[in-house]
């Protein structure tokens, strides 16, 4: 493959809501460039993007995929990243490695929830400027400029077409440029004199001089208008769009086109580092951010990177900050889908692929040796809510998780895993259900790891919320010594997040001193298996009162086994009750949806402290039991469809309410007796 200079190079990040098309219009841009004889199909597994074996099974992209598409003289790194929310975490990436956004979608659904998840991982990746392509004009109920009043309605009216459809539906037939002066088709789709009025009225307003001769009644002229669209896109302030049919080419050329024309090199771009910041520039001190790692027993262990400042050569040893260690290269390649193509270097704002560097990890900076503090802020990853125990079928899965699990998260940031203490769970976060699928069929397939996915058993606790006295004697005689110990306890509540107390107030040595140690041991080796759920008892206070020994019989073993049946038995005398976790829920959702999610709240046994505006979006302040959001990721999609945001905490354990205590024992009972 050609090398370009760094003006030459365009860093774009294909993003948009699930199922909108941007996986066949990267394959159609493939197609226009030569890179591809013949178009592949998402249904038929055969496109370059979705290359991996999940995204032939399922049909739709699970990791971003990065395409090297030549154009003009040109070459546009197009990271076409996944739609739905599940996969998050490989849009944050991937919008972090861009320098635009070209954002896809639908001409029949308009704006969606990920339509605008994806507006805002391009704000929130440095403003990106971007581009919006309407896709799938050739469809019935598709409609132009009814998308395009929507994203003017959601977005501001920095939003402009750059061209309208010629033709609808099945008779659509190209797109005409509202720059051009040439003479329009007789069957434009669209008001083209309130279209180009649009155009040309936001572009002028960018522009004092352009200002000032349009309103002087003057043309502007395509290059004027170019130009102006190019520097008012990189300050965004404004935002083209342009219609498209992948499958039957249209509109595609002239995307490229203007992906080449109207969005900026990766020269000037400024990141914050740790401490200062770095420019992208040539001659600039090395700077590299790895956003990607493959980690494949087949495939071997891929970091893609982009050089940030100043350029990566293939037989440079740069140095990891974060693991305290140089790196050897070798091989440095730009990525074409699973296809690569050895390069001698990088040059500064290039993206490409480096093999098996021993140490570095996703969000991993790369810098000179001489310069090893410099080092970029971790990619702000989104957190994981969606909670899944996972089950080994066998002891040998068991030996084989821990390292399986460790290759996933390399690959993939947003899934947690973790050993819950109380329930001895491996406990995998991810963003949703589907993602759990994927890993649970990658953990099968790659790495021979068999495992069920279930809903995890809530860590409950267990206290009590009165006072009792109990007494036990444990006395046996089975030929020689025997075992006699003999203890009188007091059980009291404690203040919530207290935990566990012993006092001793025995007189007159009734318990000897020596076994007093023995009986305290007793009472805490018995915390953990509470006698309602079998789960740990927390925020009591035990007091030995009085007991009695016998002078050969006694023994540290006989107190620690009557300290031990004293706490039980007194336990279930305290009117014992469970404790569940409660959570603080965050939700950030369109006001339109805010009743039906508070009503939803209201059903999880959640209680609603507060609401906030935040333009047209509205905050919600709760806390809900665990019990009741483990899955909840799942719901506030399905409430808002795909809007809502929520962050989950937790916050205190709070004690059951007695209807559900009930139903919550009867369930763990009947778990244990299976």
């Amino acid at each position: 493959m050609k090398a370009y200079t760094s003006d030459r190079l365009r860093n774009v990040v294909l993003m948009g809501h699930g199922g909108t098309g941007k996986t066949t219009l990267a394959e159609a841009m493939l197609l226009a460039s030569g890179a591809i004889s013949r178009m592949g199909s998402v249904d038929d597994g055969n496109t370059v993007s979705d290359y991996d074996d999940q995204e032939h099974v399922h049909h739709y992209s699970i990791s971003a995929s990065l395409l090297a598409v030549e154009w003009n003289e040109h070459r546009i790194n197009l990271i076409d990243a996944p739609g739905y929310a599940d996969f998050e975490g490989e849009v944050v990436s991937s919008a972090q490695a861009a320098d635009a956004a070209l954002i896809a979608v639908d001409g029949s659904s308009g704006v969606q929830g990920g339509t605008e998840i994806a507006w805002a991982q391009a704000d929130e990746a440095g403003s990106l400027p971007r581009i919006v392509v309407v896709t799938r004009l050739d469809r019935e109920n598709s409609n132009f400029d009814q998308v395009l009043a929507e994203l003017r309605e959601a977005f501001g009216s920095q939003v402009v077409p750059l061209a309208l459809p010629v033709g609808t539906a099945s008779g659509l037939s190209g797109q005409f440029d509202l720059r051009s002066s040439d003479e329009p088709p007789s069957d434009l789709a669209g008001d083209l004199e309130a279209a180009r009025t649009m155009l040309v009225e936001a572009v002028a307003e960018t522009n004092d001089t352009l200002l000032e001769k349009y309103l002087d009644g003057q043309e502007l002229d395509e290059a004027e208008i170019t130009a102006a669209l190019h520097d008012g896109i990189e300050r965004g302030e404004l935002v083209a769009v342009v219609p498209s049919s992948a499958p039957a080419g249209i509109g595609v050329e002239a995307l490229l086109d203007d992906l080449v024309k109207l969005m900026p090199s990766p020269l000037g771009h400024e990141y914050a580092l740790a401490e200062g910041t770095t420019t992208t520039s040539t001659d600039g001190e090395l700077v590299v951010r790895v956003f990607k790692t493959i980690a494949d027993p087949f495939v071997g262990h891929l970091s893609f990177m982009k050089v940030l400042s100043g350029t990566l050569s293939a037989s440079m040893s740069p140095y990891n900050p974060r693991a305290k260690q140089t790196e050897r290269l070798g091989h440095l390649f730009l990525q074409r889908g699973k296809e690569q193509f050895e390069v001698s270097e990088l040059v500064a704002g290039d993206i490409g692929v480096a093999a098996k560097l021993s140490d570095t990890h996703t969000g991993d900076t790369l810098v000179a040796l001489a310069n090893g503090e410099m080092a970029l802020p971790a990619l702000p990853f989104p957190t994981p809510t969606y909670r899944t125990a996972l089950i080994p079928a066998s002891q040998d899965d068991v030996t084989k998780l821990s390292t399986a699990l460790s290759r996933l998260q390399e690959q993939d940031p947003t899934i947690h895993v973790e050993r819950d203490p109380d329930t001895s769970e491996t406990i995998m976060t991810t963003m949703g259900d589907a993602q759990v699928t994927i890993a649970c069929a990658r953990l099968a397939k790659t790495y021979g790891v068999e495992v069920e996915a279930a809903l995890p058993r809530v860590p409950y606790r267990e206290t009590i919320s009165g006072m009792a006295k109990s007494e036990y004697k444990h006395k046996k005689q089975t030929g020689g010594h025997g075992q006699y110990g003999h203890v009188v306890i007091e059980i009291a509540p404690l203040t919530r997040g207290m935990g566990f107390e012993f006092e001793e107030h025995v007189t007159g040595g009734s318990v000897p001193r020596q076994f007093i140690p023995a009986v305290e041991k007793g009472i805490h080796e018995s915390l953990p298996d509470g006698p309602l759920a079998h789960s740990p008892i927390v925020d009591v206070k035990v007091t030995l009162l009085d007991g009695s020994a016998h002078a050969v019989d006694s023994s540290e073993m006989a107190f620690k086994m009557a300290a031990s049946h004293a706490l039980r038995d007194g336990l279930m005398d305290a009117r014992p009750v469970l404790l569940e976790p409660v959570m603080k829920l965050t939700l950030h959702v369109p006001g339109d949806y805010l009743g039906d999610v508070m009503s939803d709240i209201s059903t999880k046994r959640g209680h609603v402290h507060g609401v906030e505006g935040e333009g047209r979006f509205s905050t919600i302040e709760a806390d809900v039991p665990l019990a009741e959001v483990q899955r909840y990721a799942t719901d506030i999609r399905a409430l808002t469809h795909g809007r809502g945001r929520f962050e989950l905490e937790f916050d205190r354990y709070v004690e059951v309410p007695e209807h559900v205590q009930a139903e919550v024992i009867g369930q763990l009972q009947n778990a244990g007796a299976n």
